[in-house]
């Protein structure tokens, strides 16, 4: 800033003009490029770089009725996304029907708010899980499709306990026409607790979708003595059949290990235990390998299934 100084309680905050010229700077002194303008009207010592950042600068310049919504909500808020969302810059800012929407470069404007619970994360004035549930539903289905929308709903869910699954429904039934609905209601259905990572989630609707019973999600699995033994991703009890899904961090050889002895205290108890990884759930080949394999484990008739 040349031989300007920003006063102290403007240096490490996003301020508005306004606040500058209130603190004593001139006009040429926030005109001037060493500063950062992250959005109209709002001045900063230096440039975001976070998605927290960015929103709180925006906050600045913005009225006091705004709270950030849909994607923009889901990232703050740390859901599951599809990979072509968990990068998006633009910021979502929804604001009461009464009022204006937000326009202006570096957002999306939207209304609706007083619809919608609006919660504080931090200093942010955020739209709330169950809400922002329903909102994603207004993306297109290419960019936010059923399964997308089931595993946020399983990770809301769990967040939400108890009544998880029944908030995101009373949030759905809240709204009037909503864009979406039909995904929402498919997707509502399919939701459940207990999921752990967006993977175990598209685990279990691969089954679903394929006629398994359902099975129980990361459940305790105890020895003929009541022993505990392990928990399991996706447990069929009545069938003695376990399903690990295996990622990435299960990839280091002390992982591996530990993961071995587990399968084997299992199998000890007469309990099969197959493995589950990301390309039997993609790959239509290893999809139907695998749950034939699973198929034959529980007994049950591929005729009676859908294994294609």
């Amino acid at each position: 800033m040349g031989d300007v100084a920003l006063p102290l309680d403007l240096a490490s905050r996003p301020f508005t003009v306004a606040q500058g010229r209130a603190a004593g700077l001139r006009l040429p002194d926030l005109r001037t490029t060493r500063l950062h303008s992250p959005t109209y009207g709002v001045r900063a010592g230096s440039a975001p770089t976070s998605l927290t950042e960015r929103a709180a600068a925006f906050a600045v310049g913005m009225p006091s009725d705004v709270a950030f919504s849909h994607v923009t909500a889901a990232q703050l808020h740390g859901l599951p996304l599809p990979q072509g969302l968990e990068a998006a810059e633009i910021l979502d800012i929804s604001r009461p029907s009464a009022h204006p929407r937000i326009r202006r470069q570096g957002c999306r404007g939207h209304r609706g708010l007083e619809r919608r619970e609006v919660v504080d994360l931090g200093a942010l004035r955020v739209v709330g899980l169950a809400d922002t549930w329903c909102d994603l539903a207004e993306l297109a289905p290419g960019d936010m499709g059923v399964d997308d929308l089931v595993i946020v709903g399983d990770v809301i869910a769990d967040r939400l306990e108890p009544g998880g699954v029944a908030a995101l429904r009373a949030a759905l039934d809240a709204r009037v026409r909503p864009r979406g609905k039909a995904r929402l209601l498919e997707a509502g259905a399919l939701v459940r607790v207990g999921s752990r990572s967006p993977m175990e989630t598209r685990s279990r609707l691969m089954f679903h979708r394929a006629g398994f019973p359902e099975p129980q999600l990361n459940s305790d699995v105890f020895d003929a003595h009541g022993g505990w033994l392990l928990e399991g991703d996706l447990v069929w009890h009545q069938h003695r059949v376990i399903g690990e899904y295996q990622g990435a961090d299960h990839a280091d050889r002390k992982r591996r290990s530990a993961d071995s002895f587990r399968i084997g205290l299992a199998e000890d108890e007469d309990y099969t235990v197959i493995e589950i990884f990301a390309e039997d759930v993609f790959r239509p080949a290893r999809r139907c390998t695998l749950l034939h394999r699973f198929a034959r484990a529980m007994d049950l008739d591929p005729a009676t299934l859908t294994i294609g």
